[in-house]
């Protein structure tokens, strides 16, 4: 491997305390970061996928933090990581914005999707926000694991292992899924 650089495209599989996770990168900005899995191939496949010009490389200093950023938070700390610089050229406003906010809501809070759907100003466009977090190619950066039914309850999870995976995300970060709104707190 070489030294990764800010203006190349490339791709990295690291380790967590949940298994293996991976972040690819192009000209300086993360364009896709993915959940832990017991499987390296699988996680390496899917970054090769992501940036099909890139090839598996050091991580550039510039994005270093990131790594170390999701393995605190995976490890249980309180990382905001709501200043990582995603690439959302190829991302439709709808998600855009949803992801967005998302980004907003702190380590071990948790809103409803109905709440984000509100907030963005959609209301009623529930089930919109959990396709938009079904489809988001950056987590945990973007993390769609706080974003609940209504109720509270778990909701879905398209990630790798389920909902026994956004149950287990939430416990890491000591989540309660009865904590009111993020915006009325």
């Amino acid at each position: 491997m070489s030294a990764g650089t800010a203006g190349t495209s490339g791709f990295a599989v690291f380790g967590t305390p949940l298994g293996h996770c991976g972040i690819a990168w192009r000209a300086g900005t993360v364009v896709r970061s993915l959940l832990p899995e017991a499987d390296a191939g699988a996680v390496r496949s899917r970054l090769a996928a992501a940036v099909p010009d890139g090839t598996e490389d050091e991580v550039p200093d510039s994005l270093r933090h990131v790594i170390d950023g999701v393995v605190s938070l995976l490890r249980g700390d309180a990382v905001d990581l709501s200043e990582v610089p995603l690439d959302l050229a190829s991302v439709p406003a709808f998600q855009r914005s949803v992801y967005a906010f998302v980004r907003t809501i702190p380590v071990g809070h948790t809103v409803t999707y109905g709440d984000v759907a509100t907030h963005i100003g959609e209301p009623g466009a529930a089930r919109a926000v959990g396709r938009a977090l079904g489809a988001n190619p950056f987590a945990p950066i973007v993390p769609c694991h706080r974003v609940l039914a209504a109720g509270g309850a778990i909701g879905g999870f398209s990630g790798p292992g389920g909902v026994s995976t956004k149950q287990r995300l939430l416990t890491i970060e000591r989540a309660h899924g009865d904590q009111p709104a993020l915006f009325d707190l």
